[in-house]
């Protein structure tokens, strides 16, 4: 009996497939981790490592922008001097510039003026001829015309007589030599003219000798 018993397991065992008993005992025990949750999962030494990295990276952007503000306001505060320096020059050159004008426009008129003063006394003596010359004489008759052209000339150069007698007396331009009292006439006016003022671009050359009454 027991033989018999035995056969028959042995029997049941041979007809029993033993891949099919190994991939049913796989399946049992084995089972695949979800790749998707091992991802998901973090740790918190990964989550500060994290942090720690974004930290060091907003303070790495704030201290560009610092060092770069702080650039651009000594770029700006260099431009500015730059500026001041550049307007000061410039205006030193527009004074410098109207000084030497004035100078050299200054020297031209104290030239201008030497001549002038120098032709006068031939201008007095014109006159003084003139009047002593007889009616209808054509020598002075030409004199006359000389002595006009030369005081046209002058006049055109910016040489002007001063008007005296019948003005008011004024020290700017005239100088009085001689005072007399004159009911006639208004007090501290030119009665007479002893020499003949004149004017270049309105600087005196020379001051007109006068009476005055008191």
């Amino acid at each position: 009996m027991a033989e018999e018993t035995k056969t028959t397991v042995e029997e049941q065992a041979a007809e029993t497939p033993v891949e099919e008993t190994a991939a049913e005992t796989t399946e049992e025990t084995v089972e695949t981790p979800d790749s998707e949750t091992a991802e998901e999962t973090e740790t918190p030494e990964e989550t500060e490592a994290e942090e720690e990295e974004k930290s060091e990276s907003k303070e790495k952007t704030s201290f560009f922008k610092k060092k770069k503000d702080k650039e651009k306001e000594k770029l700006e505060q260099q431009v500015g001097e730059l500026t001041d320096r550049l307007m000061r020059s410039m205006a030193e050159f527009d004074n410098y510039r109207k000084r030497t004008e004035k100078e050299k426009s200054s020297m031209y008129i104290i030239g201008a003026k030497e001549i002038v003063e120098k032709i006068l006394p031939v201008v007095d003596n014109f006159e003084r001829g003139l009047k002593q010359a007889a009616e209808g004489d054509a020598f002075a008759d030409g004199m006359k015309m000389i002595y006009k052209q030369m005081l046209t000339t002058l006049e055109d150069l910016g040489v002007k007589p001063i008007e005296a007698v019948g003005q008011e007396f004024n020290p700017d331009f005239h100088n009085a030599v001689m005072h007399v009292d004159d009911e006639s006439v208004g007090e501290n006016i030119v009665v007479e003219e002893f020499q003949k003022g004149y004017t270049y671009k309105d600087f005196v050359v020379r001051y007109s000798m006068v009476k005055v009454a008191n």
